[in-house]
């Protein structure tokens, strides 16, 4: 920087130069030879001393000291220099159901001990505290305490805990520990930032609203102007649709790939085929089949297909005033195995699917609303319990339709008014829910 600039002093010296010289050129012939020549000498002075003074100044701070590089490592960083972001996101919800004593049931599904609804009344959602920060040059580290309380019982739970890597090369990325899975569209988005109160019913009935599991997750980002990701991962087990840690506490193993782009200026997609395979053993189907007393033990194999679009238009790719997203997602599950119910043991196969299909149109800066579909369909087969089980379907079609508005007085504070007509267990069911989403402190953006 500096070499250029004195590069363009001696530039704007020789202009001045020539332009004297010109000048002489251009006088009076009457003029005397010798005058002109003493005056082009003073001038030629001049600008010599000119730029002696410019190259001493030049000179002094070349040879000045540099200033200290900002530290990078060790103690000389500052004590802020590694606090991490952190958020505390608040979900509280009032429920007024018609038929309070089916809700936890799902016919034709064995589902996790959280399936993803809640009961009548005022109960504190799934609030949670965020921390996140890089850890330094190589590493991000991020963890999720999810705070609940449903009636009588309140807890905290360690919903994501985990370092993902940041330098390695070629678009290649590791994360390891407690997470949510890359499967699906919906599964990597936490609860607070879907566009309803609940998770739909696929979800519900094959993953208990989400596979989150310890494990370890590779995935490759191509370089090229299509978006193109492809990823695996090996996780415990732990976690339904699997139960046990079987396979030598690697009970789960799952592969995911991911498309996407712009289509113009105001619209994008993203498209994802997404594979889950696990070894299930000891499994309870928990939530009304334990209250009954007929709660079968599944052991075997359970495989699972999700395929996922996303559209979302926003006016030449401002979504701040209005935006429109539109999502759909059919997920294919095959499971074969052993059920046990009290030393009794049979065999059981059940061929189970389900979709949703959801809209939310923000129609205003301050105001959304959005419509839903979701359905299931099972086709069990259970040979030699010889009493019934929650697994025996009937051909049943569980279904929902929902409707909900959004008033958001800022990006940090949501009120959500919801309603379900709700076809999805024994008893048909009307529900009304009102729904508040408020969050504090530095909360990183949601993905696509």
């Amino acid at each position: 920087m500096r070499a250029r600039k004195f590069v363009a002093i001696l530039a704007c010296s020789g202009l001045s130069l020539w332009s004297a010289q010109v000048a002489v050129a251009q006088q009076d012939d009457s003029a005397s030879a010798a005058e002109l020549r003493a005056e082009l000498e003073q001038l030629k002075l001049d600008y010599e001393q000119r730029l002696a003074r410019l190259e001493a100044r030049l000179a002094a701070m070349e040879s000045a000291p540099a200033a200290p590089a900002p530290a990078t490592g060790g103690s000389a960083l500052s004590d802020k220099a590694f606090n991490p972001a952190i958020s505390l996101i608040l979900d509280g919800k009032y429920g007024h159901f018609s038929n309070a004593e089916g809700l936890r049931d799902l016919p034709g599904f064995q589902l996790g001990g959280e399936s993803g609804s809640f009961n009548n009344g005022l109960i504190l959602g799934e609030s949670e505290l965020n921390l996140q920060a890089n850890v330094d040059d190589k590493f991000f580290a991020a963890a999720t305490i999810a705070f609940e309380s449903d009636g009588d019982e309140s807890g905290a739970a360690v919903e994501e805990a985990y370092l993902q890597t940041l330098a390695l090369p070629d678009g290649f990325a590791i994360k390891a520990g407690r997470f949510y899975s890359g499967i699906g569209y919906l599964n990597g988005i936490h609860s607070h930032g879907t566009g309803f109160a609940d998770d739909p019913l696929p979800y519900r009935a094959f993953f208990n609203g989400r596979l989150a599991d310890t494990g370890i997750q590779a995935s490759w980002t191509a370089p090229t102007l299509l978006y193109a990701q492809f990823g695996v991962e090996a996780l415990s087990g732990n976690s339904f649709p699997a139960a046990g840690a079987a396979n030598s506490g690697v009970g789960t193993r799952t592969a995911f790939a991911k498309f996407g782009g712009d289509f113009n200026v105001s619209n994008s997609w993203l498209a994802s085929l997404s594979y889950v395979d696990s070894n299930v053993s000891q499994r309870s189907s928990g939530g009304t089949a334990e209250e009954s007393g007929i709660d079968p033990l599944f052991g075997g194999d359970s495989s699972s297909w999700i395929a996922s679009l996303v559209w979302k238009w926003a006016p030449y790719g401002n979504p701040r005033d209005r935006n429109f997203r539109f999502t759909a997602e059919y997920l294919d599950r095959q499971e074969d195995g052993v059920l046990d119910l009290d030393g009794v043991t049979g065999t059981y196969s059940g061929d189970q699917s389900g979709y949703y299909l959801e809209g939310v149109y923000r129609f205003h800066p301050q105001w959304s609303a959005g419509l839903r579909y979701d359905t299931l369909d099972a086709d069990n087969r259970v040979f030699g319990l010889g009493t019934p089980t929650v697994l025996d379907d009937n051909r049943e079609t569980p279904k929902r339709l929902s409707a909900m508005v959004d008033f958001w007085n800022s990006e940090f504070s949501i009120l959500r008014l919801q309603y379900n007509h709700d076809d999805s267990s024994l008893n048909r069911d009307r529900q009304w829910v009102l729904q508040y989403i408020m969050s504090m402190g530095a909360h990183g953006g949601h993905s696509f």
